[in-house]
């Protein structure tokens, strides 16, 4: 697929050699690799709109990458976002996780593991780029999963691409009770510690999102997963 698509990678990392040999792999693949060695120079040339997944490293001079991911997130909501992380350090995991990241590649990783990492984000934006729109009504809430919109009266919510999957995966276990792994290997590609952690906090945003209508709720059931229940 990265054959054919040229999918474009914006790849932010400060070691030189590491990030030569990883754009050098990744440009044999048939991707397009654009780098930065620091994260200002990094959002400086990031528009928003010209590349397909973002790569970053947390550890930047200049600007941290939790910062630079921030501030992509302003400009794009729906980019795929992947840190690259110290493997001893589980904070950075956790706290990558926590802010809204995609996912994680632990250091050092191989080029297949981040090929392998790539082909799943793609292979979920493209098909969400060919299925037809669809807009389901939640409670008194309008979503809109095609174009990552939930509206209430005149209010309106931009979600990010995780959250409005993870809404949606809600909306197909309406009333009923949908497990942890099953979230988690849909919407994550693995279940263990991190992504559940980080899955905890995208929950916890959709709750926020979904409160100005209380006949919705999620429901924990403990040990198992989650009930999305809609009152009616």
């Amino acid at each position: 697929m990265a054959q054919e698509n040229k999918a474009s990678i914006f790849y932010v990392e400060d070691d030189e050699v590491l990030a030569y040999l990883t754009k050098d792999n990744l440009s044999l693949n048939g991707y397009k690799v654009h780098h930065y060695l620091d994260g200002k120079s990094a959002l400086k040339n990031f528009s928003g709109t010209e590349h397909d997944i973002c790569i970053v490293d947390v550890m930047l001079p200049e600007m941290d990458g939790y910062t630079l991911a921030e501030k992509i997130r302003e400009k794009n909501k729906e980019i795929p976002i992947v840190f690259l992380t110290a493997k001893s350090l589980k904070e950075d995991r956790i706290k990558g996780l926590q802010l809204g990241a995609d996912d994680y590649i632990t250091k050092p990783f191989s080029i297949e593991e981040l090929i392998l990492k790539i082909e799943v984000f793609l292979k979920r934006k493209y098909i969400h780029s060919d299925t037809v729109s669809s807009v389901i009504n939640i409670g008194e809430y309008v979503f809109d999963h095609d174009n990552l919109m939930l509206k209430i009266d005149d209010s309106e919510k931009s979600l990010t691409q995780k959250e409005g999957d993870l809404l949606k995966l809600f909306t197909e276990y309406e009333n009923k009770i949908v497990k942890r792994n099953v979230i988690l290997e849909r919407l994550w590609g693995e279940n263990d510690y991190f992504h559940g952690r980080s899955m905890d906090v995208f929950i916890s945003r959709l709750r926020k999102y979904l409160k100005q209508d209380p006949s919705i709720k999620i429901e924990n059931v403990h040990g198992v997963g989650f009930r999305f229940i809609i009152q009616k």
